[in-house]
Formats: C-alpha cells, sequence, structure tokens
C-alpha cells in the first residue's frame, strides 16, 4: 500500500481504528513540524520493504480526539496496530533500521514473521 504524502486532516473515529483486521501504521504529526519532516526519508526508507502495511499519516494537534486517545505527546509518533491493537511505537524515529524493526515485530505478531498477508 502507497504512503500517503501529507497528514490528513481527517482522522478515523478511534473505533474504526480498533475494527481494522490487517497491519496498519498510524503516523501523528504536522506538515510543519520538523521532526516530521526530517523522519520522511527515515520512514518511507523503511516502509519500501513493507508495501502491504497500511500507514496512515494523521494530521495531529489540540482538538484532535484520535492523538489523544493514543495519548500521542510527541511528533512524529508511529503506532504500529495488528487488528486493531498497539504492538510497538516509536516517537521520534531516529532510523529506517528503528522502523523497520517494529514493521517486522508487527508481521511477527500475525504469525507469519513477516507483514505479508496484511491486506
Amino acid at each position: 500500500m502507497v504512503s500517503n504524502a501529507e497528514y490528513s486532516t481527517v482522522a478515523p473515529e478511534r473505533r474504526e481504528i480498533d475494527a481494522l483486521k490487517e497491519a496498519t501504521v498510524l503516523e501523528f504529526g504536522t506538515g510543519w513540524c520538523g521532526f516530521c519532516r526530517g523522519s520522511q526519508p527515515l520512514i518511507a526508507e523503511a516502509f519500501a520493504a513493507y508495501p502491504q502495511v497500511r500507514h496512515l499519516k494523521i494530521e495531529d494537534g489540540p482538538g484532535r480526539p484520535l492523538g489523544r486517545s493514543f495519548r500521542v505527546k510527541l511528533w512524529p509518533t508511529l503506532v504500529f496496530l495488528r487488528d486493531g491493537v498497539e504492538i510497538a511505537r516509536i516517537v521520534r524515529p531516529g532510523s529506517a533500521a528503528e522502523i523497520s524493526e517494529a514493521l517486522q515485530t508487527l508481521g511477527a505478531a500475525s504469525g507469519t514473521g513477516t507483514a505479508s498477508g496484511a491486506e
């Protein structure tokens, strides 16, 4: 699945996220955040090996209930979900390898050893 280039200003409801039946990563941040912009090459590099994992980029900030429901405090925050359940979380990733490791853990949680078969 292709990653979105921009953060969506329209967030799904938490109940929709909880009901997802595939590997998903929620990325919370904003387009003006320096940490978010600086992390994009790392995130893109890691996701290149996991095109089947759904990647939702959600704009976060005051009055944004989805980010609050996940207790997001710093950007970017990546929340790794399998069947709506949080498996891993990375706040301000420092390397593509760190993200890849979490993506692999996400796949391993499905019992497949990889994130394949997510969709």
